[in-house]
């Protein structure tokens, strides 16, 4: 549990100084009646919080009754909405204010990547439940943490990977994990989703007048800022991102890893990619393959950022102009004996025989938030749709491909090519990459390609085996009081 000093140390307002009791007496929470209010907090509210106001918003017996964002403008914008439908809503730039209120139940977080963790933590420890955005953390140490808390505390933790609560794709996974396409060979997300240059600055810029960048920063390094936007922008940024495979490529992450059945961490990983096609602040890669080596079937991930071609890069970019992997550009591709499952969208799939003919499909999703609400009052575990451990496990498979292409090295093609020589499905996904990257004009003896160890992972300590600076990658220095506590 994080202690008095290290939470008030330089902190603007400490929660336990205001008397919230000991979170050690935080008792199971019983069933609440269906009639008995919710009462929410959102955190983050630039662009997804707005769809976590609304969802809640929404529902039956529930209201959003603060909102917090470091940037008062956002602050402004979202409570006029509420003056506009004559409601009051109150408004804090200072998450841990909400942690001692005795009328909010739920924290709703859709903060960036590097706050998700320490937010999660602790409203599980001031007896709050959450519904977290993903990916729910920004590196592999954090998201045991946050499995820690909730289960310490009995709290209802949701992952905001909303394609858990489809039932089309719910039938569509039993249905394939009961054999009717055979064994399972290859899993397979994709990510192909325009990523434009976000520009390259020729030194600090000037932070907004609306933000409270401490309060930004949190708990990755306080460094001036090095890029055009302040917001979106950090996703592109390791400190405070992951990329697009831990962007938009969690959601696919965590359905490929759903059709396979696993529940653990996958034993192993490796990396190949960059940030290619332009020379701009980002440094996550636009261009990317992770392998993830399970004993049932490799997951194997791809995210390109560029369009499938240079003409095309250079008259539009747009989700019409990306490459297309049997009928999928953001979905998922389970490859099996006797055909094929397409996962195309969040909330259907398609069942294909290697031919291309449809065999069988699947549609329908109900609502992510409404299934979090519903075990808010049941404290039913589960019946949750997208519990804390799911998210945790894929958005630590997204982190462990980062830290494989960390610790990597340029490489040419032909010596990647023969380290994957005995993983068919790798090097056919690796030819792909490279004809799309020769397509886009880009040459790779002169920008090469990171090429990334295999890591070896235990799946019981989710920590890599042997290495030391693997390890060092799955968690970070934090900046205090943003610290996320070894013991929760």
């Amino acid at each position: 549990m994080i202690t008095r000093r290290q939470f008030t140390k330089g902190a603007a307002v400490s929660v336990f100084a205001l008397g919230l009791p000991s979170c050690r007496s935080i008792p199971k929470p019983a069933p609440r009646s269906p009639n008995e209010e919710i009462r929410v907090a959102v955190a983050g509210i630039r662009s997804r919080g707005r769809s976590h106001i609304n969802g809640f918003h929404n529902l039956p017996n529930v209201r959003v009754v603060a909102l917090c964002d470091v940037d008062t403008q956002f602050l402004d914008r979202e409570a006029k909405k509420f003056e506009e439908r004559g409601e009051t809503v109150d408004t804090t730039t200072e998450f841990r204010t909400l942690l001692d209120r005795s009328d909010v139940d739920v924290v709703a977080s859709a903060c960036p990547n590097h706050w998700h963790a320490l937010q999660a933590v602790w409203a599980c420890q001031a007896g709050k439940d959450v519904y977290l955005e993903k990916p729910v953390s920004h590196n592999v140490w954090e998201g045991g943490q946050i499995v820690a808390a909730a289960r310490k505390y009995h709290r209802i933790v949701q992952t905001g990977t909303q394609s858990r609560s489809s039932h089309g794709i719910a039938e569509a996974i039993a249905w394939l994990r009961a054999g009717n396409l055979g064994k399972i060979e290859v899993a397979r997300g994709l990510c192909y989703k325009p990523r434009k240059s976000i520009g390259k600055v020729k030194g600090e810029q000037k932070v907004p007048a609306s933000v409270d960048y401490d309060l930004w920063t949190g708990p990755a390094p306080l460094k001036p800022l090095m890029r055009k936007n302040l917001h979106y922008d950090w996703h592109w940024v390791y400190d405070t991102g992951n990329g697009d495979v831990g962007n938009q490529g969690i959601h696919q992450m965590d359905l490929a890893r759903w059709a396979l059945g696993e529940t653990k961490l996958p034993p192993a990983v490796m990396s190949v990619g960059g940030r290619l096609g332009y020379d701009d602040d980002g440094n996550t890669p636009n261009t990317q393959m992770v392998v993830h080596r399970y004993d049932s079937a490799p997951l194997i991930f791809e995210v390109r950022g560029m369009p499938r071609s240079k003409e095309l890069q250079e008259a539009s970019w747009n989700s019409g102009g990306m490459d297309d992997y049997m009928g999928a550009r953001i979905g998922v591709i389970i490859h099996c004996e006797k055909g094929y499952l397409r996962i195309p969208n969040y909330s259907g799939a398609v069942a294909f025989t290697h031919d291309g003919e449809k065999i069988e499909s699947w549609e329908g999703a109900k609502d992510h938030f409404a299934n979090f609400i519903d075990v808010v009052r049941s404290r039913r575990l589960e019946d949750l749709n997208a519990d804390i451990r799911e998210g945790h496990l894929s958005s630590a498979m997204c982190h462990m491909g980062n830290v494989s292409h960390l610790l990597g090295g340029e490489a040419a093609p032909e010596e990647m090519r023969r380290e994957l020589e005995t993983h068919p499905a790798a090097r056919e996904t690796l030819d792909r990459l490279l004809t799309h990257l020769d397509a886009n004009r880009v040459d790779v003896a002169k920008t090469p390609l990171t090429f990334g160890p295999w890591l070896e992972m235990d799946p019981e300590t989710e920590r890599f085996r042997g290495n030391n600076d693997a390890n060092r990658l799955a968690t970070r220095e934090y900046r205090e009081p943003f610290v996320v506590p070894e013991r929760v």
